[in-house]
């Protein structure tokens, strides 16, 4: 496997917006897992496979990666493209449709374990910054760097409350409202029976708390670089 860094945690933390600077800034290609989701789904669309259909959408995933007909492809600028049958998806993946069904389709275990192979493919081959819930505790656990991503419970609602009300004006929820969203999503991702929430035992904590978005992207740089990040990618393992 190629040079992984792993990053973790909770809603409202900014793993996103960080991973894609950070993957810039090493030259890596940013792993999009949600992508491989909303590919399936597009993929249950066409066959005319319910998304709940889970022995169907499990043994969908398993042919697609079996197939090789499930490809990703890195792009310039830690951009990350991906096929489906040949067909680049990255325009139809984003629908409202398949974003739905990608939530049903990525709570499946099967398609879950079938797609790994794809994630761990894909970084074996190229330097790789993949964010989530699970990626340094199940996706890539000898990730060459884990960082848990936090903040606290009002910073993070402070944040969504903004991203809200630039969007919404008048009509955006109340901060109050807005907070208790964020407990009743963290509640869900650490009791959730697949693949929880939870920081990696070897995972450095960085807090966002009153940091702003350079000074976050500054931290996990210098953990990248404490581990020789970047560097030569083939056959580091």
């Amino acid at each position: 496997m190629s040079a992984v860094v792993a990053m973790d945690g909770p809603a409202g933390a900014g793993k996103s917006t960080v991973a894609r600077r950070v993957a810039q800034a090493l030259g890596f290609t940013l792993l999009d897992t949600g992508a491989l989701y909303r590919t399936v789904a597009l993929a249950a669309v066409r066959r005319g496979i319910g998304f709940d259909d889970a022995v169907a959408v499990t043994a969908l995933a398993e042919e697609l990666v079996a197939r090789e007909a499930l490809v990703l492809e890195a792009l310039p600028d830690a951009g990350m493209d991906v096929r489906l049958e040949g067909e680049r998806v990255g325009d139809a993946i984003r629908t409202p449709a398949v974003s739905m069904g990608a939530s049903t389709v990525s709570a499946i275990p099967g398609v879950r374990a079938a797609l790994l192979d794809a994630q761990r493919t894909f970084a074996a081959h190229a330097g790789v910054v993949c964010e989530g819930r699970d990626i340094g505790t199940v996706v890539f656990p000898d990730a060459t760097l884990k960082i848990f991503l936090t903040a606290s419970t009002d910073e993070r609602a402070r944040r969504r409350h903004s991203e809200l009300v630039a969007r919404e004006g008048a009509r955006a929820p109340t901060f109050e409202a807005t907070r208790a969203e964020v407990e009743q999503r963290d509640a869900q991702d650490q009791s959730r029976a697949i693949a929880p929430l939870r920081k990696a035992d070897d995972a450095v904590l960085v807090d966002t708390t009153g940091l702003d978005f350079d000074a976050v992207v500054a931290r996990c740089l210098e953990l990248a670089r404490a581990r020789n990040l970047p560097r030569d990618q083939a056959g580091i393992g």
